[in-house]
């Protein structure tokens, strides 16, 4: 058989790259995959390395909803970097940073945390709010904080924080020994919108609660933790060996 002349097989490849075309065989792009430093996608970040905590969309999961106004109005871009690069001691956030273990570089830690601003902030919904502070000013004391907690929180927790029909215990062992400080606070400031707990304007009928009061409240939470959660005693000896 006759083959085709090489002049015009040279020109044919050439029209077909001009039209945008590609030879057979040959990935574009779009078919190479890429490595995980590479990616600046915001979905596909937040999906890989926070959906599963926070929740599809930023809703809210084991941890606490992203999309929300009130938490993003307290919460610095700073704080949230922070939080993301570095984890939160004494919780079950880990670091995500490269330099801290992680797996993500600063360009995509930065990409993280402008968009769930971007796409999360509602500045009008908190206009005029006197909006308690992230962080504690002064020290909370813990018993004015039990008389803030019958006032604000007993209604729904208990008096005693045990737990009620409409809400949760919040002096659990576990749950005290997994849940930083601050997470505390953000969360009675915050509230949890994915688990119908309001925000810090709507504990009682008559008014918000102020910032020190958050404070105390937090403090007397803090109180209720075991220095051992899980165990009847402190022990400092190791684990048994396992042959």
């Amino acid at each position: 058989m006759n083959s085709f002349p090489r002049s015009f097989t040279t020109g044919f490849v050439a029209l077909l790259l001009g039209l945008g075309c590609r030879p057979p065989g040959k990935p574009s792009e779009a078919d190479v995959e890429l490595k995980p430093e590479q990616v600046r996608d915001f979905a596909r970040l937040y999906n890989q390395n926070c959906a599963g905590c926070h929740g599809t969309d930023g809703k809210g999961n084991t941890a606490l909803a992203l999309a929300n106004p009130i938490y993003l109005a307290i919460a610095s871009d700073d704080i949230i970097r922070s939080a993301t690069a570095n984890g939160v001691r004494g919780s079950l956030m880990p670091p995500f940073s490269k330099s801290g273990g992680g797996t993500l570089t600063d360009e995509q830690i930065d990409i993280l945390v402008r968009e769930i601003r971007v796409r999360w902030a509602k500045p009008n919904e908190v206009l005029g709010a006197n909006l308690p502070a992230y962080a504690a000013a002064e020290p909370g004391d813990a018993q004015r904080g039990s008389g803030a907690f019958a006032i604000f929180c007993a209604g729904c927790h208990g008096p005693e924080g045990k737990g009620t029909a409409k809400g949760s215990s919040i002096v659990d062992d576990s749950f005290l020994a997994l849940v930083s400080n601050q997470n505390l606070r953000t969360t009675i400031i915050a509230g949890r919108p994915d688990l119908s707990h309001p925000d810090w304007r709507h504990y009682a009928s008559d008014r918000a609660m102020t910032s020190q009061e958050v404070t105390d409240v937090v403090a007397w939470l803090v109180a209720q933790r075991k220095p051992n959660p899980g165990r009847p005693y402190a022990s400092n000896e190791p684990f048994e060996k396992i042959n």
